[in-house]
């Protein structure tokens, strides 16, 4: 009999060839590659910010994954999906866009490099949307691999609204620490405004005072596993995360790729072994 293969969503708010600001792109763009070449099922999640060039990518909008609300302090959000394949790989990847959130010629910051007033809600939006994707996929990953601070409320929303959820209530999460973040602070009331059903203000305690650091601890706080992928991590988070005790990949092993298989594997098989 065949065993299941083992099914790894990545997020990501960068992969290259469509979005390249930092090694995160690369890394986004190599991993579920190598994943894959190992027999493991892949689908990837970004966001479609708007200097993505749509035709030179190939996009196109999945129509029936299309059409959803994602409500953020009590405004509807429509989130529309668009698909494209990478050409060497046979993988494909999902693209969430809003109008409001994402039609912009910039990514974080405005042309005057000023931080843009609500990627506290961009975040949000992402985060949510990217869940609320998958289930509409019907596609249950094994492993939900957040890469970088965008990310950092998916940990948390799997560990909270969506922990009974069919589509990830066995899944396992890692995060990924990145040191290219920002100096601002996101919007005071992110961690209200990012509560969700069958969540309270609790839950997202972590998220309040929402700088890098913060995200990251948050992320960290709610996930299986934890990969260093920078040398240059703040060693307030680097404490957060030796404290932690959870599973964690060293930077030094961050260049093989069978580390992060031999990680996926010992987070997969770690209810095996508590049963045993």
């Amino acid at each position: 009999m065949e065993m299941a293969k083992t099914k790894l969503l990545i997020v990501t708010h960068e992969m290259s060839p469509f979005l390249e600001l930092t090694k995160i792109s690369e890394i986004t763009r190599q991993l579920p590659q190598a994943m894959q070449d190992k027999g493991f099922e892949i689908r990837i999640l970004m966001p479609r910010f708007g200097n993505i060039n749509e035709r030179r990518n190939r996009l196109h909008e999945v129509i029936r994954l299309s059409g959803m609300n994602i409500i953020i302090d009590d405004n509807d959000n429509p989130l529309i999906i668009k698909v494209a394949s990478i050409p060497a790989a046979r993988m494909q990847v999902y693209f969430l866009d809003n109008e409001d959130y994402f039609q912009r010629k910039h990514v974080f910051r405005d042309k005057e490099e000023k931080f843009y007033a609500d990627n506290d809600e961009r975040t949000i939006f992402f985060c949510k949307g990217a869940l609320e994707t998958v289930k509409k996929l019907g596609w249950a990953p094994d492993i939900v691999h957040c890469h970088g601070w965008m990310t950092a409320l998916v940990p948390a929303y799997i560990k909270t609204t969506y922990k009974n959820d069919p589509t990830f209530k066995n899944s396992k999460v890692v995060y990924s620490i990145y040191e290219n973040c920002f100096t601002e602070t996101l919007n005071a009331d992110l961690h209200k405004k990012a509560v969700m059903s069958a969540m309270t203000l609790e839950d997202t305690k972590m998220f309040e005072n929402a700088n890098c650091d913060t995200l990251h601890k948050g992320a960290v706080s709610y996930s299986d596993a934890v990969v260093l992928a920078d040398e240059n991590i703040g060693s307030d988070v680097l404490k957060f995360v030796k404290d932690s005790n959870k599973p964690t990949l060293a930077y030094n092993l961050t260049e093989n790729f069978e580390n992060f298989y031999t990680l996926y594997e010992e987070i997969s098989n770690e209810e095996l072994a508590s049963i045993a």
